[in-house]
Formats: structure tokens, C-alpha cells, sequence
């Protein structure tokens, strides 16, 4: 389906009531006493009402106010695992964490299931089925490692990672440590490369946008490049997405044999695929959040109860996850953007140009991401 056709208004509608089909069944789910989530279902007692009576809509979900940060740190984190899935094998993934307690959520499937739905969106020619991949990204507690992993074997490969510690990145940055974070960013492409030179056939990568850059200066250096490296796919996410840096990844950095796939997500939503990058469009990056399984909505910068409804104004992002798994309303990010209008492909609306949040900008350190 083409991701350039404006979305028909009879799709607009179905896809918003098919959102409100699946808000009210994860409802019942998480306020249920038989499969409910203990903290939620401690704050309907607390808050004196019962949301599987009263939620009904999307729009009713102002009824919950704003997710809090604070919620999700520290523990016990089984307060967040359902009781549906109480015996099941549960993940804990973490977010932040270098200065605090980091946020955490637990995970059974979900990771699974959204990078299952991302791989419909890649193109077999650039990433063909059982294709080797290398994850240079981020390692640890962060579910982006397994996500990546799962997202290859999904696809009939085997993947092949590094060691790599964001928190650590985040405190060079933070004390001015700039040889140090040189030298700590060598022995991340140091292991790349040697995975890439074992002869391992590896066509696809997850990178952040600074480690490409870095992979593709070393190649260089070398003699070679991302292309002749054998790779035909790259999958690309993080805030430093912009349609400058993606211009020149793909005009220059990576050659026209090789795809670039750009995706905007995090631990709590999830990833929100963006459409393909075109040179007509001046490489505009547009993402489109997973519904029904999350939302991307923005709110006004100076009054965050007040909807951004208008294309191509500008907002702080607010995301909604709903899973069986996970159940987080109106969580205000630290990201701004643009809204964007829907496609054929998406038919709800999407955002552009995501970046810090101008309100915590000029204390937000961004580190491999």
C-alpha cells in the first residue's frame, strides 16, 4: 500500500473505532479481578470508580489524567505483571537510570509481538528472509537488544551484537570526558567490525545514527564502506533522526543498493515505523505510532490537557500504550514534533521532526541514541 496516498475517510473512521474496540477490551483486561494488573487495580479502588464501566472511547481516557514517571521506578514490579500472566516468564527492560532509579517495565510477549509487526514493514529486497544482522545499539536491561535479536531470528537469521553501555556514554558526556567517549565509542566500532570481517554474510543492522556515522567513517578509512561491507538493509532509530542526517546517510553514507529503515520508540510504546524515505520529499521523516496497540498524540507546549489537532503544528509528544501486557495512559515524553496527516498505510495521524522537549532540552544529554 502506498505511503504517499492520503488515507480515505471511510479508513480514517475504521481505524478509530477499531482503536476504541481495543481500548475497551485491554480495559476490561487490566481492571478486571480475575486477569487485572495489581496497580491498577489499587488505583480504581483508590480513585472510586470503575474505568470498565465508564471508559468507552479513546477520548474518555482523559478520565486517567497523566501517567506519572515516578510510577514505574522502583519496585515491586510484579505490582505491573497481570494476573492473567503471574506464572508466565516475564522480562524486566529499563529505561534511563543514569542518575536514579531507572523506569521499568515488565514484558512477556509484547516485545516480540511489535517487532513481528514492524518486519511486515520491511522490504524482502533489502532485507532478505534469513539474512544474518548485526545489533550495534545499546545492550544491558534495555529490551532493544532482544527486540533486535527477535526481529532477526523472526526473519530466519541469526544476530550478532556488541557490548555496548549507554549510561556509561551519558556520564563521559556529562563530566566533559570527550577523549575518553572517543575512545569508548573505537572499542564499540572496534567490535563491529570485527563481526563484520569474520565472514559471517551479515545483510542487515540496527544503528543509531552516531554509530553509523562512526561505522561508516572506520570503513572508510579502510578502504570500504557500508555497501561493500555486503549490507542491502539498515535499521535506524533515535531522536537524532533528522531529515538532514537521513539525507546524507542515504545520499552518501550508505549508497543506493542499501535501504534505510528509520523507526522512533522506546521502552514503554514500543516503535512507531516511519514511512519510506523519499528524495521528493526532502527526506521528511514521518512516524506512525503501532495502533491500536499504541498512540502518539501531541499536546500543547504551555497547556498539556490541551490537544494539538491541527496538521503541521507543533506539540509535546504523549504517547498511550495498550497491551494485555502494559496499560500507560496519556504519558507526557520528553520529545516535541509536528503533526503529521494520515496515509494510506496509516490511517491515523502521525508526527515529524521528533526532538528533545524545548522545556528539557538544555539538561537532556543524548548519548549513542
Amino acid at each position: 500500500m502506498s505511503q504517499t496516498a492520503s488515507a480515505s475517510p471511510d479508513a480514517i473512521k475504521s481505524a478509530a473505532q477499531k482503536l476504541d474496540e481495543h481500548l475497551r477490551e485491554v480495559i476490561q483486561w487490566h481492571f478486571s479481578p480475575e486477569t487485572g494488573t495489581p496497580f491498577w487495580l489499587e488505583w480504581a479502588k483508590k480513585a472510586g470508580w470503575d474505568p470498565r464501566t465508564e471508559i468507552k472511547t479513546f477520548a474518555d481516557l482523559t478520565r486517567f489524567g497523566h501517567f506519572e514517571d515516578e510510577w514505574l521506578r522502583g519496585g515491586p514490579v510484579r505490582r505491573w505483571v497481570p494476573k492473567a500472566y503471574a506464572n508466565k516468564p516475564t522480562y524486566v527492560f529499563e529505561t534511563g537510570g543514569t542518575t536514579g532509579i531507572p523506569k521499568s517495565r515488565v514484558v512477556v510477549d509484547d516485545f516480540r509481538i511489535d517487532y513481528e509487526m514492524l518486519s511486515q514493514t520491511l522490504p524482502d529486497s533489502h532485507f532478505p528472509k534469513g539474512s544474518n544482522w548485526l545489533m550495534l545499539g545499546p545492550s544491558g536491561p534495555r529490551r532493544l537488544r532482544l527486540a533486535v535479536e527477535h526481529l532477526c531470528q523472526h526473519r530466519g537469521g541469526i544476530c550478532f551484537c556488541v557490548d555496548l553501555d549507554p549510561r556509561w556514554v551519558v556520564k563521559l558526556i556529562k563530566r566533559g570526558a570527550m577523549a575518553e567517549l572517543k575512545l569508548y565509542s573505537d572499542h564499540v566500532i572496534d567490535q563491529a567490525l570485527t563481526i563484520l570481517s569474520a565472514g559471517h554474510d551479515i545483510k542487515c543492522m540496527f544503528v543509531t545514527p552516531k554509530l553509523l556515522d562512526a561505522l561508516a567513517g572506520r570503513l572508510e578509512a579502510k578502504g570500504s564502506s557500508i555497501e561493500k561491507s555486503g549490507m542491502t538493509g539498515i535499521f535506524c532509530g533515535g531522536t537524532e533522526m533528522t531529515s538532514q542526517w537521513a539525507r546524507f546517510a542515504v545520499e552518501e553514507l550508505l549508497g543506493p543498493k542499501v535501504y534505510l529503515a528509520a523507526c522512533y520508540g522506546n521502552t514503554l510504546m514500543g516503535l512507531a515505523r516511519a514511512r519510506t524515505l523519499r528524495a521528493d520529499n526532502q527526506y521528511k521523516i514521518i512516524y506512525h505510532a503501532p495502533q491500536p496497540r499504541a498512540v502518539i498524540q501531541l499536546v500543547d507546549v504551555d497547556d498539556n490537557e490541551k490537544l494539538i489537532t491541527q496538521h503541521g503544528q507543533t506539540g509535546r509528544v504523549m504517547i498511550t500504550t495498550l497491551t494485555k501486557e502494559f496499560f500507560v495512559p496519556r504519558f507526557l515524553e520528553r520529545d516535541e514534533a509536528e503533526l503529521e496527516t494520515p496515509c494510506a498505510e496509516f490511517p491515523w495521524d502521525g508526527v515529524s521532526g521528533v526532538r528533545p522537549y524545548r522545556v528539557f532540552a538544555a539538561t537532556t544529554t543524548v548519548g549513542v541514541y
